[in-house]
């Protein structure tokens, strides 16, 4: 049990590098997430895939398993949009607003009833983010970005639980990189227009830390945390994951200098949102802890 929880925080701890690696590839966002999956879905079908059983799939499948994908890359190209915007810190903490958006996502999705008091929560995060948006209005267009990412997040990863069961998560995986990087790459026309680039091709430097984020922070991760799974709950998993906004935010301070340009409204916004994942998460555990005794 203790190698399953080793195995998941280190998943989690290397995640928070990924908007740290975002930010030192010169490349922008759309060329960026577009060698992520090609590098990540080729590393899945030499290392991940080989020795798997394909399962038998309908069109339906097929395009519900493909829209989940078309959403993770939009997450993707959404969260580094605003990287690129503002700043790591600034798309790390509008990450942590996931958890608050699957609370009104899930419900519609599972045509479940509203908890209020987990709108309540959302509320107050929204508060955090109104304050950060008020101290540094040149991080606005990176916010707005920022929070579509989460909504993307928080949307994808209710379907993914919905058909997480039913089969292989390597086979839904490879996928789902599969249709986000044919979409992007049909995309990509339209967005170099409305995004102009002039560069297309990495430099030895952007290979290198392209690489480490298909191959360390997106397939090994990906591993580890399949792994820490087979011990570990899901909802367990959930709560963890609260943490990679904080250790993104972290490392972006470390090594990306971005302490010098954080303000105190940014740190007060930060601290009412993390206060607010915090005691969200106590909430869910209590509650599905109540729901367990019920049903025993």
């Amino acid at each position: 049990m203790k190698r399953a929880y080793f195995q998941m925080h280190l998943a989690i701890f290397i995640w928070g590098f990924t908007g740290l690696l975002g930010k030192l590839i010169q490349l922008n966002e759309g060329m960026l997430v577009w060698y992520r999956i090609l590098l990540s879905w080729i590393s899945f079908s030499l290392i991940v895939l080989p020795g798997k059983g394909w399962p038998k799939l309908n069109r339906s499948e097929w395009m519900n398993i493909s829209g989940i994908g078309i959403l993770v890359m939009l997450h993707w190209l959404t969260f580094y949009g605003s990287i690129k915007l503002s700043s790591i810190s600034v798309a790390m903490i509008c990450l942590s607003s996931i958890a608050l958006f699957s609370s009104f996502i899930e419900p519609l999705v599972n045509r479940q009833r509203f908890d209020y008091v987990e709108i309540l929560f959302s509320a107050m995060a929204l508060t955090g983010i109104f304050t950060i948006y008020r101290s540094d209005a040149s991080a606005s267009a990176g916010i707005l970005v920022g929070l579509i990412s989460a909504l993307l997040s928080a949307t994808f990863s209710v379907f993914n639980r919905r058909i997480a069961s039913r089969y292989d998560p390597t086979i839904i995986s490879f996928i789902e990189l599969g249709s986000g990087f044919s979409f992007l790459t049909l995309l990509l026309p339209v967005y170099v227009l409305v995004q102009p680039t002039h560069q297309f091709i990495p430099t030895l430097t952007d290979w290198i830390y392209l690489l480490i984020l298909a191959l360390v922070c997106t397939v090994w991760t990906w591993i580890l945390s399949l792994k820490a799974l087979r011990k570990v709950s899901a909802y367990t998993m959930a709560l963890a994951l609260n943490l990679e906004p904080v250790y993104g935010i972290i490392l972006a301070v470390l090594f990306a200098n971005e302490g010098k340009i954080l303000n105190s409204g940014f740190y007060f916004g930060a601290v009412i949102i993390l206060l607010t994942v915090v005691l969200h998460t106590i909430y869910r555990y209590r509650k599905s802890r109540r729901a367990e005794t019920l049903q025993t």
